[in-house]
């Protein structure tokens, strides 16, 4: 079990953004997706404030997201990072084995990684992401740079909202008209 202790607004625009998109595909009734708390066990709490100020993980966190978008489960994780650069070690092997697993039951998994210097999200796939993983684990780079994602997966925000649905669809239409033998490691 891990500690935590408070990082202040540390990701607050990212999950703000997915939260706020979140809440309008409900409203609309296109998605049923929840926020998924990270069981903790406080240790300190500001009297003051009733914050709390130390804790300890109880178990390891799966995915940040979870539900259903139009009939498909859907799972996913929303990381950030500043630079050009994703570092692999954002993604814990615990939340790759439950994305897989996930997948092989039918459902939609992904990250969606927020480029905060560039304001820019990319939707990965479990099967990209499982590429970058693999490559790391045999040796390979341990990040992934941003000239190796694929042009079309980028995205911006539209009126404080994220395209999810449209990332997820591309997705679909992904799967249905790959080629088992193709050249590309995550079309």
């Amino acid at each position: 079990m891990g500690t935590w202790n408070s990082r202040g607004l540390r990701g607050s625009v990212l999950e703000d953004m997915v939260n706020y998109t979140i809440e309008r595909l409900m409203s609309s009734n296109l998605a049923v997706l929840q926020k998924i708390p990270t069981p903790i066990t406080p240790i300190e709490i500001d009297k003051a404030t009733r914050h709390i100020t130390l804790a300890y993980f109880d178990q390891k966190s799966t995915v940040d997201y979870i539900g259903a978008v139009q009939g498909y489960p859907v799972c996913f994780d929303a990381k950030e990072c500043a630079a050009d650069t994703f570092p692999l070690h954002n993604v814990h092997p615990h939340q790759v084995d439950f994305m897989e697993r996930f997948e092989a039951q039918g459902g939609i998994a992904f990250l969606l990684i927020y480029y905060s210097s560039r304001q820019v999200f990319y939707y990965m796939p479990c099967r990209e992401m499982r590429y970058f993983w693999d490559r790391m684990q045999s040796g390979g780079r341990k990040s992934i740079r941003m000239d190796e994602l694929r042009e079309e997966r980028f995205f911006r925000e539209k009126h404080n909202m994220l395209p999810i649905l449209e990332s997820i669809n591309q997705d679909l239409e992904e799967r249905e008209t790959a080629d088992e033998h193709t050249s590309d490691p995550y079309a």
